[in-house]
């Protein structure tokens, strides 16, 4: 692990959360003004998730917001956090993010995952044969790669739009499968820990212990996802927490509705956030002022050695949002 914190790259996967009393349209400007302003901060990416029929997350035609947020920026990485590969066609991935590497170079990444970033019932509406493509997962990825090179040129079926585009591919995952797979194709690799903590430290030993250089990256890579609402003072950010915490219980619950606005943060809020169940989604959502999120991340790192940072930040209010990952921004860089 690097010796600081001004060693580790930074960097922010948004889901597009629409609030009460937003609309979709204003969901996407608010993401364009976060990766604008997540630029002028210095973070090195900002990625985009793909999730389907949920009123809450807009970040459901992934390819295609990554091009709004990639024209209204001009230097910060923005990419698939992730593209869910079993619902879609290999090909067509390689023309949409081909054409993307094409028209904003060396700025485009293309994050891979397996779920299928909604429920069941859902997941059939968008591929009734998915299933068949979860078990082809390793070799639909490298499908991917044999569009993107120049030597397939010479096959009947080309993404010619692809072909010698540089747009890095990102193995994603929230349990151990993904790392055997990160590892053996040489892939960095990204561990959703914001979400589903717990498979955390056996899947980075797994992926270290396993990882083959490639041409694609000749030593491991790694980032993990952690949850951030920093404020002024713990108690602001403890009050914004609200929303966070009403938003996780309505997905645990299967009542999923529009993030809401803050209230007084409570006992029974310290009670919920303490709880195992929630713990087993949230331990790694670091809630406080900048002297508390910066000792939580500085424990993070040494915890883990990932290479990467990436900061999900659910927070009803767009400014207190913009603050919050301004404050995180300040810690990564050393001035906190």
């Amino acid at each position: 692990m690097a010796s600081k914190l001004s060693d580790i790259p930074y960097s922010i996967l948004e889901l597009a959360t629409v609030a009460k009393n937003s609309s979709v349209k204003e969901t996407f400007d608010r993401s364009l003004d976060l990766a604008q302003k997540a630029e002028e901060m210095g973070y090195s990416r900002l990625w985009l998730a793909e999730h389907h029929n949920m009123v809450s997350i807009a970040s459901s035609a992934t390819s295609v917001l990554i091009g709004h947020i990639a024209e209204g920026t001009k230097k910060i990485k923005v990419g698939s956090g992730g593209i869910m590969l079993p619902n879609h066609s290999p090909l067509i991935v390689a023309e949409q993010f081909g054409t993307l590497g094409t028209l904003y170079p060396n700025r485009i990444d293309l994050g891979l995952g397996r779920a299928p970033g909604t429920d069941q019932v859902t997941a059939q509406a968008i591929r009734s044969d998915r299933m068949k493509s979860v078990f082809k997962f390793p070799e639909e990825v490298k499908e991917i790669q044999k569009y993107f090179s120049v030597e397939n040129a010479q096959e009947k079926v080309r993404a010619a739009v692809a072909e010698g585009v540089d747009v890095p591919i990102y193995i994603l995952g929230s349990s151990t499968d993904s790392a055997h797979l990160a590892a053996e194709q040489g892939l960095p690799y990204v561990f959703a820990s914001h979400f589903a903590p717990a498979q955390l430290h056996q899947a980075l030993s797994i992926y270290h212990n396993n990882f083959k250089p490639s041409k694609f990256l000749e030593e491991p890579y790694t980032i993990a996802g952690v949850n951030i609402i920093a404020a002024d003072t713990t108690a602001q950010a403890e009050k914004i927490s609200t929303s966070l915490i009403k938003m996780m219980l309505g997905v645990m619950s299967g009542n999923i509705d529009y993030m809401q606005p803050p209230e007084d943060f409570t006992n029974e809020h310290r009670e919920i956030l303490a709880h195992p169940g929630f713990q087993r989604m949230l331990k790694y959502a670091f809630i406080g002022d900048p002297g508390t999120i910066k000792e939580k991340t500085e424990a993070f790192l040494q915890e883990t050695g990932v290479n990467e940072i990436m900061a999900v930040s659910h927070i009803y209010d767009h400014q207190e949002r913009l603050k919050s990952f301004e404050i995180f921004s300040e810690i990564m860089k050393g001035n906190i």
